[in-house]
């Protein structure tokens, strides 16, 4: 059997860029993309905390170390400049392969200062 995990997750970083007369795609800082394991032109969710808008597109790499999150082409319509969004890219894995799964998480404050990394979600009680 073969399940769909979270890959990856940028979690409450802000964009930096919506442009709309542009191909399409997210540009995203080359080192977040390294560091969550995101390969360029892969496949991303992205959820814009702001608006609740949810869309797919595809990752492209941005300069590194630039902290761009630049949504592009019909995107830029469900994203605006500041907006707070969470990227999320998803894998297919075998039963074998999730034997030593862990996605990779990283966690942004205000003006896309990554704070921290880990590979759980922490647990909290309401």
């Amino acid at each position: 059997m073969l399940s769909t995990m979270l890959k990856a997750k940028l979690h409450r970083v802000q964009v930096t860029h919506a442009v709309l007369d542009y191909e399409g795609s997210c540009a995203i800082d080359g080192t977040w993309l390294d560091m969550a394991g995101i390969r360029e032109y892969e496949q991303i969710q992205i959820y814009n905390i702001a608006n609740g808008e949810r869309f797919t597109t595809y990752a492209i790499r941005g300069e590194e170390g630039s902290g761009i999150i630049s949504v592009n082409g019909a995107a830029a319509h469900k994203a605006s400049v500041n907006d707070a969004v969470i990227i999320c890219a998803y894998g297919i894995y075998s039963e074998a392969e999730l034997a030593s799964f862990k996605p990779k998480m990283l966690y942004f404050a205000a003006g896309n200062q990554l704070t921290h990394s880990t590979n759980a979600i922490p647990v909290q009680l309401a």
